[in-house]
């Protein structure tokens, strides 16, 4: 079950929300326990055991980790963290690990490693990340053990983040598991929230999706296919998670959790740096404050620090998906954190028109082994967008960009240009009436479900990570 599918809109919220505002106070958390695995079950109940169990392993282990002597709490975090990147590690990069001893050995004249492949549950990898911040989280004493089973399932398990995230920290939300209220304010803002991430999810990233997938299909693209496709491809990834992340902190202000912001703009980022504090917030900030600080971050000499900064990047590249092609996008950033800290540490300084459209192509082009997912589709493409293969659109890109794509390209274009646009020559139109910001986000929302309607649902593209 997605957010965007009848099933969810018709069947499942409605039924929660009366079910979740009818319970007292004090039994809100075991309704929202109940109604996040069930949400997750509907996909696949034969994984609820392993997410439910995952769950167990960090709240029992957090609770021994703040009961323990001080030199047993470090051994005990180091189990937990064993425990649960185990089973990340096997569900989620075994196939790649054997994939690649076979070719390995099909160099040499070996023989293959028989096996099966091995099916990645969804919302494991945001499910380990979050155990794994509760843990280093109570080790370090910034939060004290949650007591309570089902308050701390309601926090690793809450169905609005717990697909795709945003990633949430234990310590975001530890006041609300024990006392929140919901007032017609924050149930008003949070479908206003859900709305809009709906919309643009369905209108521009599901309706780029066939572009995007006919381009990176090409086996030789041209310069105008190539980066047709690319900058497409950024739009899609953008709004499809943006959207998810805004439709996961509406629903969880409607349930009464305050989730920070996820996205702040990413494409108008004037250095990479800024990229990295705009976009996929809760990811970035929990490599920098879990990884990075933990690998010695800045303290242990400059050549350290860069060290750090790119298997910071490359162990989050890793994380997004069994390829090495997202490694690929890792040590790209990687690099490009590392080239941007050494020149600023020369006091150099860049001005923004040359600064802005640096960032943006070093995001565009890492964007391209991303979404190719193998070193041939990521060769044709940078290929592509080198010009090698010819220049003009190609006649199977020209008949697959149909006017809805066009239209929704353009749209999607302005909607992330907007901020800028507003602030230097639009500043009025923040002073727009209340009954019109009250009542555009339905309109679009209602147009958005009847175009979900008529055609198949699309996936999130953060699910396969």
């Amino acid at each position: 079950m997605i957010f965007s599918s009848v099933e969810f809109l018709a069947l499942f919220l409605p039924l929660f929300f009366i079910a979740y505002l009818a319970t007292p106070g004090r039994g809100r958390n075991l309704t929202l326990c109940c109604g996040s695995w069930l949400f997750y079950g509907w996909w696949k109940p034969l994984f609820l055991p392993l997410i439910v169990g995952i769950t167990f392993v960090a709240w029992l282990l957090g609770r021994a980790i703040g009961r323990a002597r001080e030199d047993g709490k470090n051994r005990l975090l180091a189990l937990g963290i064993a425990v649960i990147l185990g089973a990340l590690a096997w569900f989620k990069y075994a196939n790649l690990l054997v994939a690649t001893a076979n070719e390995a050995l099909a160099a040499f004249g070996g023989g293959t490693i028989p096996w099966h492949a091995i099916i990645l549950p969804i919302a494991l990898s945001f499910t380990v990340l979050q155990g794994i911040s509760y843990l280093i989280d109570v080790r370090r004493g910034t939060v004290a053990a949650e007591p309570s089973f089902i308050n701390f399932s309601a926090y690793l398990d809450m169905f609005p983040h717990l697909i795709s995230g945003p990633i949430i920290r234990y310590s975001w939300v530890d006041r609300d598991l024990v006392r929140r209220s919901i007032t017609a304010d924050d149930l008003a803002i949070g479908a206003r929230r859900f709305m809009l991430g709906f919309s643009v999810k369905v209108l521009i990233a599901d309706s780029l999706a066939p572009l995007v997938e006919a381009v990176f299909a090409l086996q030789q693209p041209t310069l105008a296919d190539a980066w047709l496709g690319n900058i497409g491809f950024a739009l899609q990834i953008f709004f499809d998670f943006a959207g998810y992340s805004a439709m996961a902190i509406g629903l969880g202000r409607m349930l009464g959790f305050h989730y920070p912001e996820n996205f702040r703009d990413p494409y108008l980022a004037a250095t990479i740096q800024d990229f990295w504090r705009r976009w996929h917030i809760s990811l970035s900030s929990w490599l920098r404050d879990y990884l990075y600080i933990s690998l010695g971050g800045n303290r242990k000499g400059e050549a350290r620090t860069y060290a750090n900064l790119l298997l910071t990047m490359a162990i989050g590249g890793l994380w997004h998906g069994a390829s090495w092609s997202f490694l690929l996008w890792g040590v790209v950033h990687g690099i490009a954190l590392a080239v941007a800290r050494w020149w600023n540490a020369r006091g150099w300084w860049m001005r923004p028109w040359l600064s802005y459209p640096l960032t943006l192509l070093v995001v565009l082009l890492a964007w391209t082994p991303f979404r190719a997912t193998s070193w041939d589709g990521t060769v044709a493409m940078l290929a592509g967008q080198l010009g090698l293969h010819g220049v003009a659109l190609s006649d199977t890109i020209a008949l697959a960009l149909r006017p809805v794509e066009t239209a929704w390209l353009g749209i999607g274009l302005l909607v992330v240009a907007w901020p800028a646009l507003q602030a230097r020559f639009l500043p009025r139109l923040g002073d727009l009436p209340e009954w019109w910001r009250s009542t555009w986000p339905i309109a679009v929302f209602l147009y958005a479900v009847a175009v979900m309607m008529g055609h198949q649902t699309v996936p999130f593209l953060y699910f396969q990570f």
